[in-house]
């Protein structure tokens, strides 16, 4: 027996933010965990530029890519996860990780992309925190030169 998915309900419950956009990256669906990461409401999002929650130095470089993955209809990072910088909608930054799906049209035209994100600010901060207790201990641990 094959137990039907409603994927609505999947999408509101997941734990990870599910965030897709159209052709002119225009949100068109933004869940729950979006809200609770980002700040935004359902209603504040949809619509909007994903310009919401790239920092505007990574903007640019977002925007060719994607651009060239809906003309092309492939994207360089296949299953990949990639990680990245985002911005709250109070403006402080967050470290996210995430993968991305295109979504196509019946004629195999890109129709939109999907990203599952999840913030990884507080992993990303203790790695970083780890990595400069480790380059201090070693820095402890080298032979001092002899000075006379």
């Amino acid at each position: 027996m094959q137990t039907s998915i409603d994927y609505r309900q999947l999408v509101e419950s997941v734990g990870d933010a599910i965030v897709a956009s159209d052709a002119s990256g225009a949100i068109v669906s933004w869940n729950p965990a979006a809200q609770r990461m980002f700040g935004f409401t359902e209603e504040e999002a949809l619509g909007k530029s994903l310009d919401i929650i790239i920092p505007q130095r990574q903007q640019q470089r977002h925007w060719d890519g994607y651009h060239k993955t809906m003309e092309t209809g492939k994207t360089r990072y296949g299953n990949d996860v990639l990680r990245v910088p985002a911005v709250h909608k109070d403006g402080h930054g967050l470290s996210i990780a995430f993968t991305v799906a295109l979504l196509h049209t019946p004629d195999n035209k890109v129709s939109a992309i999907v990203a599952v994100i999840r913030d990884e600010t507080a992993r990303f901060a203790e790695e970083r925190n780890l990595k400069k207790r480790l380059t201090e201990l070693e820095m402890q641990l080298a032979p001092q030169g002899n000075t006379p």
